[in-house]
């Protein structure tokens, strides 16, 4: 079997379980139940308002519930363990289930919303919130919600944090649908916070290692190794003959800088000259040439 349809398969056989229970102890304050399957066998853990009315006059009830599972769940060697709910005003299973018996006993629905609410708030709750849906009042069907304190209704909160619980009134007119959502005390939301005042900072915010320490971290080597000696290396040269090879390299270098210079303006000369001579013999021709128009006859006027 692939592990998807393994894990549809847990998934609709936990929720079978869970209204089996829902039906079974409804009158015991069923609160909700948890499974884990060991080798020695499947755990299942009950929460109750009432452990005595689930266990039964000498176990008879527990014995009825734990063949059931067997026969109809197929579930291996089932151990079953009752537990009492500490708070069951906390509980949102419970409250609604007392919330829908109301209703069916004729409570009008705004006194037992409001009671309702009030007693989960007194119970320490941060939030809560009631939803009531169906023929409240008439043969209209509505909506009815009632809020007190803090709620979350989305987000990873909304799943791991917030306790729900869901319930059905059978009335004379048709069914009212009650949903219940609470926060239970000392949660810890994600947009909670503190303010102190006339406090010192390093009291609650721990020391980190500063940038210095940081770097100097860097710094050292990770897996220091040691060196290895490295065979016939030659003497390092002592500090003088460096600073005289130093100073032997300025002075060629200043030497072929002066050759260069003087090669550069010898070229110059020469080309000077050969322009000059060009443009003397230019203006020769050119005047010899204005002296013979002149010495044609007619060229004077």
């Amino acid at each position: 079997m692939a592990d998807e349809q393994q894990f549809i398969d847990n998934g609709l056989q936990r929720t079978q379980i869970d209204e089996f229970f829902q039906e079974e102890l409804g009158r015991a304050g069923y609160g909700g139940m948890e499974i884990a399957k060991t080798p020695m066998g499947t755990q299942i853990v009950l929460e109750a308002e009432k452990p005595g009315m689930v266990i039964g006059k000498g176990g008879k009830n527990i014995r009825k519930i734990t063949t059931t599972l067997e026969e109809e769940f197929d579930l291996d060697d089932p151990q079953v363990d009752v537990q009492e709910v500490e708070e069951p005003d906390l509980n949102a299973r419970i409250v609604a289930d007392r919330l829908a018996n109301a209703l069916e006993r004729g409570w009008y629905f705004r006194k037992a919303g409001h009671t309702t609410i009030d007693r989960i708030m007194e119970a320490g709750a941060l939030g809560a919130e009631i939803i009531l849906s169906g023929k409240v009042t008439g043969a209209r069907s509505r909506v009815e919600k009632f809020n007190r304190g803090y709620i979350k209704h989305n987000g990873e909160p909304a799943e791991e944090i917030v306790d729900k619980g869901v319930a059905t009134a059978v009335m004379k007119l048709g069914t009212i649908g009650v949903r219940v959502k609470i926060i239970p005390p000392g949660a810890e939301l994600p947009d909670d916070f503190e303010v102190h005042r006339g406090v010192e900072v390093e009291d609650y915010v721990p020391e980190d290692e500063g940038v210095e320490e940081l770097l100097a971290g860097e710094d050292e080597p990770a897996d220091p190794t040691p060196e290895e000696p490295v065979a016939d290396e030659p003497a390092p040269a002592p500090v003088d003959d460096v600073e005289e090879e130093v100073v032997e390299e300025e002075i060629i270098e200043d030497e072929v800088d002066e050759e260069v210079v003087g090669d550069v303006e010898e070229e110059l000369d020469e080309l000077e000259s050969a322009v000059d001579e060009d443009l003397d013999e230019r203006t020769e021709a050119e005047a010899e040439e204005l002296l013979d128009e002149m010495d044609e006859p007619g060229g004077d006027r």
